[in-house]
């Protein structure tokens, strides 16, 4: 099909108004990156018409200083007349969640719309606006447990790198509007659009993994009792350590029995979910810091073998330990090799 062809099928259907909604304090790549990616596609297609509104017309300050000019104020606009509605996150979310003004046009355009989206910690202005209430969402891994706790009507997900709910999509932090964007666009317009936009920012068209693979902290609260903060710091002592569930007790002064409910009510997960959950970090860390072949990454990190530490990464992380090693070892050594 030419491009000739393709613009004229998309202007015979509609172009589609995209707006994006910021805020002072909002992260300026929840806003860049996925306005870049419909830009990408508008190119060949002309099939969007791209707004950035914020309370008010005029500059908005990001979170980092940059400042951006939005097109429109939320006066300025009729919620009508929009197609997808796209939020940005950002430290300045906590306050945008209060202007009565920026909800109300939310949740008019919401009404509406065709689609309403979220990247980010911007999902918590959807929440606010209560457009997720009964909905499967994701946010930003460091944000989700904050999420679920201010809305629990909301079912949080803190894994996928975004989320497809009816026609509420949600994504994860930052770069993720990117991936959400290319699965709007291909939603749209096709894969081979989509495609090509992928091709020309140099993306993923489909990323592998999900969240668990950028996560390096330990996603539990912190042990609330001495006997479970003492078993968690031997853990974090000898990593690559079995750690059986007799050993854990004798650390904690508990019977296996009152170790594994103690330990599971105040962390959220079982003691042996955790100790694996340390072992594929040791050898995250392992894997990305050193050239040690697999093997022996697997015995010094807790796995004994290399095929059992390769279905623990798939089943936890979503890739191979080899793909994981090529996606984050470090940036030196890559441009060395390369």
């Amino acid at each position: 099909m030419s491009l000739t062809t393709i613009r004229r099928a998309a202007e015979a259907e509609w172009v589609r108004r995209i707006a994006f909604v910021v805020f002072d304090g909002f992260q300026i790549l929840d806003l860049t990156g996925p306005f870049e990616v419909f830009q990408q596609a508008n190119w060949p297609t002309g099939a969007y018409d791209v707004r950035v509104i914020a309370a008010t017309a005029g500059p908005v300050r990001s979170a980092t200083g940059l400042t951006i000019l939005a097109t429109d104020g939320v006066a300025d606009i009729d919620p009508t007349t929009i197609d997808t509605v796209v939020v940005a996150g950002g430290i300045g979310v906590e306050q945008a969640i209060t202007d009565t003004a920026l909800l109300t046009w939310i949740r008019a355009a919401a009404a509406s719309a065709r689609r309403i989206a979220s990247v980010c910690s911007g999902a918590f202005l959807l929440a606010a606006a209560g457009l997720l209430d009964g909905c499967r969402v994701t946010t930003h891994w460091s944000r989700a447990r904050q999420l679920s706790e201010a809305y629990p009507q909301v079912r949080v997900d803190p894994e996928p790198i975004f989320i497809k709910d009816g026609r509420v999509w949600t994504s994860a932090g930052v770069t993720a509007g990117m991936d959400l964007a290319l699965a709007l666009v291909e939603h749209d317009i096709g894969r081979d659009i989509a495609h090509g936009v992928a091709r020309q920012l140099v993306l993923f068209l489909r990323r592998p993994g999900d969240q668990s693979q950028f996560s390096v902290a330990m996603r539990t609260p912190p042990p609330s009792s001495d006997p479970i903060s003492a078993t968690v710091s031997a853990i974090h002592a000898r990593p690559g350590d079995r750690h059986s569930l007799a050993d854990l007790a004798r650390h904690a002064g508990l019977s296996p029995r009152h170790l594994q409910r103690r330990f599971t009510a105040e962390l959220g997960a079982s003691p042996a979910a955790y100790v694996e959950r340390v072992h594929v970090e040791a050898a995250q860390r392992a894997l990305t810091e050193s050239d040690d072949p697999l093997d022996t990454v697997a015995r010094r990190c807790g796995f004994g073998t290399a095929e059992t530490m390769r279905r623990t990464f798939h089943r936890t992380l979503g890739v191979a330990p080899s793909d994981y090693r090529d996606r984050f070892r470090s940036t030196i050594d890559y441009a060395q090799e390369h």
